[in-house]
């Protein structure tokens, strides 16, 4: 770190990552403040404006560096559950304070520099002048040294982040390109032309750079605007009166974060997001479980047997629920979703948060919540509950604590949340002067919202999957019951959509280098029946031939490997279970580790992981491809040296694959150790599971 020496080129000051592979440097030109990052000394960000502008402040311009600091820290934390145990948290801080010439007001930009990224936050101290104030804009820029493959979803659009992902240059991002690409954007084009975080693009020297933020607190949503170049601008989703942060006493900003590798791979293993985040909030967190569950959904949204509102193929009847119980139990299954168990699901709720009736302590009729609980306790199975709130947000908050407390009195500690709500900026909301005002699902108000219902959920030793969530920024540290969430599209896109419209097979090898950055995704793996699965309509004997799974067994179970949540889903019903050898697997695989490592991947094309078990010595690997068949040879090095491993392999036939035979796979054994190099032959959308355990 130096100060004078650089003034004569133009910087400001500078810092280094502790490996020294990243180096920061400030500008200050014309009263003005900017940025530049560079990986291995090349300049991979070009200069970048930082600043904000609010109503009673503006730290744009005409700012005074009062004082420069920095400091270096090396510690270790354990996570209570996660993708490994121990983090190491090393990062050097520079800190900046600075004045503006319009007043009399402080701000400081901190800046910490970790071997894996950069994340910096704007802080305003609380102020006796300062007692309420908007922010209007910010200023931050992303200029990328040259034009790149990104891979983006679009923002301001009406299924939030449920989109597949494009594949352009930073220059071609635009809803007409998106509408080209993947599907037409028609509705409602409001708002400017921006994606979502996060971001991830490759430059041609395989460096590879993701945009995100951590610790989403009490602000809006960072969007990406593109301008048609290389650059990148924040864009904060505004509140409905066009403000974009209602603030009091003090600012402080969510951390920007520019994650950075050298490969492709080397994005999955990144951190900083969690170090960006404050430390576990909880005084106690053992009623926080891991685990696998079962679900009454699949038959709903994919096979099409039943439906959640009331009738005669209304799923969530007592008899059927008590079967899923008892399957569930047979197979030591953590836990059992019931979806359509309460009131409401008769009313016009989908999909434009007109309906007004959900209720989230009164049970449909037809479900006996008192003898499904009992049950369920003798079996030694929880119930995971199920709020599908419409985007009623109001009706929602009024019942929050006797929803919770209805789920205590009812061995519920998981509660699965949703949000559908299709709309554009159609989050209603009633202002302080009764009158209804339409928000955006990625604004402070839903930002805060979540808030309220993780908050209140943990008051409660309630832990949550959250389905059409605000995204995950890491504050699963702060808060280890928020467990999981989708933020992205899923299996259920794979169930009701036709094939000519669902994930298509490259999706799950896009997600780990974009999506699943953030946190754990609740995609739902463990369909089995990838063909004539979903009935024409509720009562039918016939199948609609259009639908189909853009996937493999192998990939499925590979899945459960691939895309990390620390309570997943076998998604599939009961009966497609049952005497399938691929099933042991799903019962095997955990969900809590204590070391995981990438061992490759390209993005939307291939990815291969490898995972240890928290409870034993067995490791896992997952290993999926695109569309295309995949030779490649992976090293076992991760495994103890010198001691041998019993590989069981599940993976696709030789002349298998997503479209041809699907449903067929092949188990074999084998005896490994560190130092095999293993010939590993994918299917086109197929994928390799292979479960290790030690030889005694």
């Amino acid at each position: 770190m130096f100060l004078s020496s650089c003034l004569e080129t133009g910087v400001l000051v500078e810092s280094k990552s502790p490996d020294k592979s990243l180096k920061l440097e400030l500008h200050l030109e014309n009263n003005a403040l900017y940025y530049s990052l560079y990986k291995n000394n090349k300049q991979i960000i070009d200069k970048s404006l930082l600043g904000i502008k609010a109503d009673k402040f503006d730290f744009s311009n005409n700012i005074n560096i009062v004082d420069i600091s920095n400091h270096s820290s090396n510690t270790n934390w354990l996570q209570v559950w996660g993708e490994q145990k121990v983090i190491q948290n090393h990062y050097n801080l520079l800190s900046l304070k600075l004045k503006s010439k319009n007043n009399n007001l402080t701000m400081i930009l901190n800046f910490k520099l970790f071997d894996d990224g950069l994340g910096f936050r704007y802080e305003i101290p609380k102020h006796n002048d300062l007692t309420q104030f908007n922010i209007l804009d910010e200023l931050t820029e992303f200029n990328f040294s040259e034009d790149s493959k990104s891979w983006w979803i679009p923002a301001y659009s009406y299924r939030r982040y449920e989109f597949l992902y494009a594949n352009t240059m930073i220059s071609e991002i635009s809803r007409d390109k998106y509408s080209e690409l993947i599907e037409p954007l028609s509705i409602n084009r409001i708002g400017p032309e921006s994606v979502h975080t996060p971001f991830t693009i490759e430059r041609d020297d395989g460096i590879t750079i993701s945009i995100h933020e951590a610790n989403l607190t009490n602000y809006s949503s960072m969007t990406l605007k593109s301008d048609g170049s290389q650059n990148m601008e924040c864009d904060l989703v505004p509140w409905s009166d066009g403000v974009k942060v209602k603030l009091k006493n003090e600012m402080i900003t969510p951390w920007r974060t520019i994650i950075v590798g050298d490969s492709p791979s080397e994005l999955m293993m990144s951190t900083m997001i969690l170090n960006l985040n404050e430390p576990n909030k909880l005084e106690s967190t053992e009623w926080i479980n891991t685990g696998k569950y079962i679900g009454l959904w699949w038959e709903m949204i994919g096979t099409n047997q039943s439906s959640w509102s009331s009738g005669p193929y209304h799923g969530a009847k007592t008899d059927k629920v008590l079967d899923y119980i008892e399957f569930g139990s047979k197979y030591n299954f953590d836990g059992l979703l019931v979806e359509g168990w309460n009131q409401g699901w008769d009313d016009n709720w989908c999909c434009m948060g007109e309906g007004k009736s959900f209720s989230f302590y009164q049970p449909h009729l037809e479900f006996d919540n008192k003898k499904v609980d009992q049950i369920a306790r003798d079996l030694d199975i929880k119930l995971i509950g199920h709020h599908e709130t419409g985007t009623q947000i109001k009706n929602y908050e009024s019942q929050l604590d006797k929803a919770f407390e209805y789920c205590q009195d009812n061995n519920i500690s998981i509660v699965k949340i949703g949000y559908i709500n299709d709309g554009n900026q159609n989050i209603k909301r009633i202002d302080e002067n009764g009158n209804l005002k339409l928000e955006w699902h990625h604004g402070q108000y839903m930002v805060d919202h979540f808030r309220k219902v993780l908050e209140t959920a943990a008051k409660y030793e309630i832990s949550l999957i959250v389905h059409q969530p605000i995204k995950s920024t890491g504050l699963r540290r702060t808060f280890p019951n928020m467990l999981t969430s989708k933020g992205a599209k899923g299996q259920d896109f794979n169930g009701f959509m036709p094939v000519d419209f669902n994930n298509k097979p490259n999706h799950t090898t896009i997600l780990p280098f974009t999506r699943l950055l953030s946190g754990p995704m609740d995609y739902n793996p463990g369909i089995f029946n990838m063909k004539n699965f979903r009935l024409n309509r509720n009562g039918s004997k016939s199948f609609n031939s259009n639908y189909q799974i853009p996937s493999t067994i192998a990939k499925e179970l590979a899945l459960y490997v691939v895309i990390y949540s620390p309570i997943q889903m076998a998604a599939d019903i009961p009966s497609n279970y049952v005497d399938n050898p691929a099933f042991q697997f799903i019962l095997d695989v955990p969900t809590d580790w204590s070391e995981s490592i990438a061992i490759n991947g390209e993005i939307g094309e291939y990815v291969t992981l490898a995972r240890k078990d928290i409870n034993s010595e067995d490791w896992y690997l997952g290993s999926i491809t695109n569309k295309r068949k995949r030779n490649m040879i992976v090293s076992f090095s991760f495994l103890e040296p010198n001691k041998k491993y019993k590989a069981t392999i599940y993976k696709d036939p030789q002349n298998g694959g997503w479209l041809n035979d699907p449903e067929n796979f092949v188990i074999e054994t084998s005896v490994v150790d560190y130092t095999t190099l293993y010939k590993m032959n994918i299917a086109p959308g197929g994928g390799q599971a292979i479960k290790f355990v030690p030889i005694k």
